[in-house]
C-alpha cells in the first residue's frame, strides 16, 4: 500500500501528539514529535544559561547550535521513540512546566527552527511518516497527503496539562499552567517566523468534549480516506 505523510498541528495540549502516536502505531509509521526537539533545544539554552527568567540571550544559542544533536530512540516498553540531546535520553526533563514556560521564546528565533525544520524534513522523506507541531503542515510538509488542525479551549487544555502534570507528582498550580497555555498561545501565533496557523487544506478538530478513543476514530476515518484516494 501507498505510504503518505500525516502532519498534525495544532495547539498546546491539544492531544496531538497522543494521536499522532496511536495513528502511527497503527499505520506502523515513523512517528515524530517536532515540538520535543524545540523542547530539547530549550533544555540545551538552559542548562547553559543562556535564557532564565530574567534574560535570554539568543546569539548564544544560535551559536552553539551546530553543538546541538537531537535524534528518537524507540522504547519497546514504553512504546514510543524517546528524545535524546546530544546522545543523552531528556524526555521527562523536557516535559516540565519550566521548559514549556520557555520554549515558544525559543521556537520565535530563526535560525533554531531552520535547523529543526531541516532535520524534520530529512525525516520525513520516505513518506511513511506522522508528525506532530505547529508548523508541519505549513511549513515542514506543505505538500502533506493529509493535514490536521487541533484545538480545543484553553480552559480545556490547561486542564489535561495539569492533570498530567499532578499525576506525574510535579507540584503547580492549574492558574499557573492556565497562564502558560494561553501564554503560549498567543506567542505561537503571533512569532514572525512560521506562526501557528491552519493551512488551507487542513481538516479542523475540535477535541474539547471528544474521548481519547473518539479522537483516534475519528483521525483514523481520515486517514483512510486519504489512503483510499490515492489507490
Amino acid at each position: 500500500m501507498q505510504k503518505i505523510t500525516i502532519a498534525i498541528d495544532g495547539f498546546s495540549s491539544t492531544g496531538k501528539s497522543t494521536v499522532a502516536k496511536q495513528i502511527a502505531k497503527h499505520l506502523g509509521y515513523i512517528y515524530v514529535d517536532s515540538g520535543a526537539m524545540y523542547r530539547a533545544v530549550t533544555l540545551y539554552a538552559m542548562q547553559n544559561k543562556f535564557i532564565d527568567a530574567n534574560h535570554f540571550d539568543r546569539l548564544g544559542l544560535v551559536s552553539k547550535l551546530p553543538e546541538i544533536t537531537i535524534h528518537f530512540t524507540f522504547n519497546s516498553e514504553l512504546g514510543f521513540a524517546e528524545v535524546y540531546l546530544n546522545n543523552v535520553n531528556i524526555e521527562k526533563q523536557i516535559r516540565t512546566l519550566e521548559v514549556s514556560s520557555f520554549v515558544s521564546q525559543v521556537s520565535t528565533i530563526p535560525e533554531v527552527r531552520y535547523q529543526l525544520v531541516k532535520q524534520q524534513q530529512q525525516m520525513g522523506k520516505d513518506k511513511g511518516v506522522v508528525m506532530d507541531g505547529r508548523d508541519i503542515g505549513t511549513v515542514v510538509f506543505p505538500y502533506a497527503e493529509l493535514k490536521i488542525f487541533m484545538t480545543a479551549s484553553a480552559e480545556t487544555r490547561a486542564q489535561r496539562r495539569y492533570d498530567e502534570l499532578i499525576g506525574r507528582g510535579d507540584d503547580v498550580s492549574f492558574k499557573d499552567v492556565l497562564h502558560n497555555v494561553q501564554e503560549r498561545d498567543y506567542i505561537d501565533s503571533h512569532r514572525e517566523d512560521s506562526p501557528l496557523v491552519k493551512a488551507e487544506d487542513a481538516v479542523e478538530i475540535d477535541n474539547s468534549n471528544l474521548s481519547l478513543e473518539e479522537q483516534f476514530d475519528k483521525v483514523l476515518k481520515l486517514v483512510t480516506m486519504t489512503l483510499e484516494d490515492k489507490e
